[in-house]
């Protein structure tokens, strides 16, 4: 784990950098959930409105294996897709992974989810020792909201 934190931090934290942390960072059960990072905002672009806020983007693709009647995604399994992402938005903000422990999530489930869900997390304030974010989880397809999330974390 040691090597994997040191070649993530190492280099300017991007779509490579990411997949790496999903794959060499994350537990394997959360891994078992094929989370995609499709982008990664670590630095503000040209042109970004006064309100931009470093994040990331994740989708979980819908599987019988996370729903709880074979239909609807389970709420535990979009409570771990935010809780990742705002692991790789933190990681983007801080240009790199480090290790954190969640203090708080509070979640509101909108809506029942059956099919791939997008998650866009953004970091709300980076400190030293405690950050704090918000992620939004989106159907994929339509981008209508399926649950907001805020969300607390203790940098180890």
């Amino acid at each position: 784990m040691g090597e994997v934190h040191q070649l993530v931090a190492t280099e300017a934290f991007n779509l490579q950098a990411a997949g790496r942390l999903v794959t060499k960072i994350f537990a394997p059960w959360v891994q078992d959930l094929a989370l995609l990072v499709e982008s990664v905002e670590a630095v503000r672009p040209a042109g970004a409105l006064p309100d931009w806020q470093p994040g990331a983007v994740v989708r979980m693709p819908f599987s019988k294996k996370i729903s709880c009647d074979g239909k609807t995604i389970s709420s535990q399994a979009l409570m771990a897709l935010a809780d990742s992402a705002m692991v790789v938005a933190c990681s983007a903000a801080w240009n790199g992974y480090r290790p954190m422990s969640t203090i708080d999530q509070t979640t509101h489930f909108l809506r029942p989810v059956t099919f791939d869900v997008v998650a866009d997390a953004r970091v709300v304030r980076i400190g030293r020792n405690t950050s704090f974010g918000r992620v939004m989880l989106l159907g994929a397809a339509d981008k209508r909201p399926v649950g907001m999330v805020a969300s607390a974390y203790s940098m180890l």
